[in-house]
Formats: C-alpha cells, structure tokens, sequence
C-alpha cells in the first residue's frame, strides 16, 4: 500500500495539510436503534475522500470492526469501480483473486479483483453464509459496494456470527467441534460451476497441484468430470481477538438448505453424495436433518438488513459476520471484493472449542 499516494481527504488539500482532527471529518453512529450491529460512518463535512481518510485511520477501523464485526460507510463520494477498489487498498492492502469459486460472478475489470455480487436470478433469495468458508483459504475482509440499489427489494442481510454461537445448542456444538464437517463437491453436470471455472484453469495437474497444497482430495470421473472432498473445521480462532467462532458452509452446501423444488429435483437425479454440493460430518456420515433446521433458525433468526443506497459500501469481518441476498426487481448493481487471505489450518480451534 503506497502511503504516499498524496490523495486529498478534504477537497484539494493533501492529507498532511490537514489541521482537523479524524474524529472532526466523519461520524461515527449505529445504523439500527436497537443494537450496535452494523456501525455507521458518514463524513461529518463535505469533500471526504473515503480511500484516504481510510487509510489515514485503518486501525480505527479495524478495531470497531472487530467490536461489531461490520462497518457501513454512507455518504462518501464512492462513484465507482475504481473509488471501490481504493478503499479496500486503503483499508486492507489490496483485493484478493476469487479463487476456489463456488457462485457465478462476473469481474468488473480485468485489472482489478472486484465483481459483481453472485449472478443468480433477481427472485432468488441467497440463504446466510460466509464467504468462502468452505475453502480452505478465505478472506477475513468482505466488500460490498452499491453502485444501483434496485428498485424494490434486493437487500444484502447480514448478522452476527457471536449470536449464532450463543444459540447453538451444546450437542450441536460438541458434536460439529469433535466430528467436524466433510464437503463434497461435483463440478459441471448440468448444475453448479464447472471445474474449469471453479479452478481458474483448464489444466487437470494444475487442479490437482492447488489441491494437495489444500488438502482437498480430487477426484476424476470416468465422463470426464471431477469430484472433491476436503474435512474442515466447523468452529475456528479468530486470528486478531482469539474467540472462538462459528465459521463454517455445513448449512449453506447442505441440501437440505436448497429451495425445494431444486432439491426435489436434483434428489430425483443424483445420490447425495452426487449433488453438485453437500456437506456431511467429517467422517462422511449424514448430518441429521433436525440439526441442519436447528442451524437454519439461527441463521436467520441473526439477520438484519436495511435498504441499499447509491454509494454505500459496506465493511464485514467475514469470520464475525454472515451476509446474504433478499430478492428484487429492476436493475441492480452490487459489487465485491475480498481481501486478507487466511488459512482455515492455522486457526482450527479443534475439539476444545
């Protein structure tokens, strides 16, 4: 990250000309009555530049996102995919490739690491999740920026992943930290990403190589198709608090969190563990369903969600917040992007969580 980018934070002063404090130039608030989840930061003077007074007082940041886990700054002169990219190079050093791809998205510029949000019909609803924690490397940091609100709908819910641990019932919990989670994978085959996708490649060893340094098991197919296995953890450490936290895809890749008539009809054509995703506990037995609905109340009984606005861009501690997708009409334009690799082996809190 250059810290001498020389960037204005108000109007066409630079920022080591500035006289005013940081507190003077935004304000700090909670966007719902109730509760402090997500905070809010709106400048308090015109002319702020997102990107460099970001920069200026990331630790700030930082460290209110890890008090609520999720940020929303509103009212920032954010006018771009480029303005976008910015405040995660000022806040997170820099946006991460979208690798391991487990949701159809677009990227916005082939210079930037920064796409669209998942391209799934504007009528689907995107079930709670966090990102990429089925993989075993995943981003701390998740962006989301309005460019188009949509006209009715479309919000982006999100909900503390503290709250979803303080209702998981102790069995639950016991038994996920002892037997952990087992995802299965089929690339292709009329539903899902193909491999070709989900890899970045096309070149089998390729596949195979980022496989072994993961510790996910492959697996070719006589039609030419592939499937992976990989054990991970269901409750890992926060690497900057050291809390234990529930950080895991056992309910988002279950089938049984499918809208039903996707179940039915994928159930009618493929065993479970040929669905093109399926969680199962790490031994490969089944995850009970009165679980899996046990799981699914929390999650979304930990949601809020508020209107987008043009120009929001919304911060979220991955390993401390969920987020998903409500359905919408009209056009809408929602970016992302990812930043601060971390890997799942090096803060699986393991059987004494």
């Amino acid at each position: 990250m250059n810290t001498n980018s020389g960037r204005p934070v108000l109007g066409g002063a630079r920022r080591r000309a500035i006289a005013e404090p940081a507190s003077a130039l935004v304000r700090w608030s909670r966007l719902f009555e109730q509760g402090d989840f997500p905070t809010l930061c709106e400048p308090a003077v015109p002319g702020v530049s997102l990107p460099a007074w970001a920069e200026a007082n990331s630790a700030d940041i930082h460290q209110r996102l890890l008090d609520t886990g999720a940020t929303l700054f509103r009212g920032f002169a954010v006018a771009s995919a480029q303005d976008f990219n910015d405040c995660i190079d000022a806040v997170s050093g820099g946006a991460l490739e979208y690798k391991f791809r487990a949701s159809p998205r677009t990227q916005i510029h082939k210079d930037l690491n920064v796409y669209t949000s998942t391209d799934y019909p504007a009528q689907e609803s995107i079930f709670p999740h966090n990102e990429h924690s089925y993989s075993p490397v995943f981003p701390l940091h998740l962006f989301l920026y309005c460019d188009l609100p949509s006209l009715t709908g479309g919000e982006t819910p999100i909900g503390s992943t503290r709250t979803v641990l303080a209702g998981l019932r102790p069995d639950v919990r016991e038994a996920f930290a002892r037997r952990r989670i087992m995802y299965v994978r089929n690339y292709g085959e009329g539903f899902g990403l193909p491999w070709q996708t989900v890899f970045q490649t096309t070149d089998r060893a390729a596949v195979e190589a980022y496989c072994a340094t993961v510790g996910i098991q492959p697996e070719w197919k006589a039609d030419g198709g592939l499937r992976t296995r990989q054990v991970g953890a269901a409750l890992m450490r926060h690497p900057k608090t050291g809390e234990t936290v529930w950080f895991n895809h056992a309910t988002f890749f279950h089938e049984l969190t499918l809208p039903a008539s996707a179940r039915e009809q994928l159930r009618a054509e493929f065993a479970p563990e040929d669905l093109p995703q399926n969680t199962f506990y790490g031994d490969g037995t089944p995850i009970e369903p009165e679980t899996v609905r046990h799981l699914q109340g929390l999650y979304l009984d930990a949601m809020v969600k508020f209107p987008w606005q043009k120009g929001d861009v919304l911060m979220v501690d991955n390993m401390l917040a969920l987020h998903g997708r409500g359905p919408f009409t009209g056009p809408r334009r929602v970016m992302v992007a990812m930043a601060h690799a971390c890997r799942g082996a090096d803060l699986d809190a393991g059987e004494a969580a």
